[in-house]
This record gives structure tokens, C-alpha cells and sequence, in this order.
């Protein structure tokens, strides 16, 4: 999530009051600071303890570039407790950006997520070292952010045999440091690469 310093008058007028406006990727909410710092240790709370200091738009409300159509279903959650009973894994991920924990716990209960679940944990086993190769471009990024105060890693996601070969030619053809190339697979499994890619992205935001 992109959120940047502000130093326009409108943000710092705002920081000043308990009605917050925010723009969520587009989608513009009117809230409390007490209801987005609800639930301590989470990124809401996190953000807007203290002298908030983020990217507002052009009318000053505060922007957290997001997906803004389910952010409703957290603000609602955060003033009454409600657990959605729609749009359950798209609230589901917000939860998760958001580390709204408890919601993430309740989430996680419902069949919908709880399957889901399971059906993953089944499906990542049969990937050979995909948690250990999670860990490996953690480490990498962060090293190279160390040194170069940026990072580049590049993954290659191969189901078959066969694209062990293609990744292999690929790479080659590449001025690359080998050492930042990681390689998830291959699986002999119905979910696809763009499956694995979707896994690969939640557990990396996660940490």
C-alpha cells in the first residue's frame, strides 16, 4: 500500500479532528478515529496513532490505495462487530492487509474460508520447499534493501518439467544475478502457475 507524507493544510486540519474522511481507492468513507483504531496492533490503528502524516487526495481526505469496495465491511466491523456474511475472501484478504486480527479469526471460521483454507494447505505441500523458498526471497529483498537501499527478485513459477527447461533458457538469456532468482515448483497438482502466484503474493504481504 502506497501511503506517503503530506504536508498540505487540509491533512494536517484533519489529524486535528475525530471525523476522518477517507478516500480507499476511490471510494470515499466518513469515520472516527476511534473506530479506525479499534483494534490496537492493527494497520488502521497503526496509521492514524499519533500525527497522521498520509498522501491525501485533491479535497484532503486521507488515501490508502486499496481496493475500496469492501473497506465498508471493515469500518462496519470496527463500529458493531458485524461480521460480513457476503463477499467473505474479498473481505477476507482486506482483513488480512489491514491485520484486523480478530475479524481475520472469526473469517477464518466460516465455511467458505475455512475450506479454502485447507484446500491450500493441501495444494502448498505438494510444492516442493514452497515455505522455505518464502523465507528465501524475504531474506534476499531484504538484503539487498540493506545494501542498496532497493530490491529485485525475480521468481520463476514452473508446473512441469518441461518448464523447468523454458525458466532455464529464459534465465540465460538475462543479465541477472542467479542468487536472486528463487524457483517455486514443479507440482503435480490441479491448481495452476497463476494459483501459485496468488499464494506466493498473500504470504509475502503477510510478512
Amino acid at each position: 500500500m502506497s501511503i506517503a507524507g503530506s504536508q498540505n493544510s487540509p491533512g494536517k486540519q484533519q489529524a486535528l479532528s475525530p471525523v476522518v474522511q477517507l478516500n480507499v481507492g476511490g471510494e470515499i468513507y466518513t469515520t472516527t478515529l476511534n473506530t479506525l483504531k479499534k483494534c490496537p496492533g492493527s494497520k488502521l490503528a497503526e496509521m492514524f496513532s499519533g500525527q497522521p502524516k498520509h498522501k491525501t487526495d485533491s479535497e484532503g481526505r486521507y488515501f490508502i490505495d486499496r481496493e475500496g469496495t469492501y473497506f465498508k465491511y471493515i469500518l462496519e466491523y470496527l463500529r458493531s462487530s458485524l461480521v460480513p456474511t457476503q463477499f467473505i475472501q474479498d473481505v477476507y484478504k482486506e482483513a488480512l492487509f489491514y491485520e484486523i486480527e480478530p475479524l481475520v479469526k472469526q473469517l477464518e471460521d466460516s465455511p467458505q474460508i475455512f475450506g479454502e483454507l485447507v484446500g491450500r494447505k493441501q495444494f502448498l505441500a505438494r510444492v516442493p520447499n514452497y515455505y522455505e523458498n518464502i523465507e528465501v526471497m524475504i531474506r534476499i529483498a531484504r538484503a539487498e534493501a540493506v545494501a542498496s537501499r532497493h530490491s529485485s527478485v525475480i521468481v520463476c513459477v514452473v508446473k512441469t518439467e518441461e518448464d523447468v527447461t523454458k525458466c532455464q533458457d529464459a534465465l540465460n538469456t538475462l543479465d541477472t544475478d542467479k542468487k536472486s532468482v528463487v524457483t517455486f515448483g514443479p507440482w503435480k497438482a490441479t491448481p495452476s502457475i497463476s494459483d501459485l502466484l496468488d499464494c506466493i503474493k498473500i504470504d509475502i504481504e503477510a510478512k
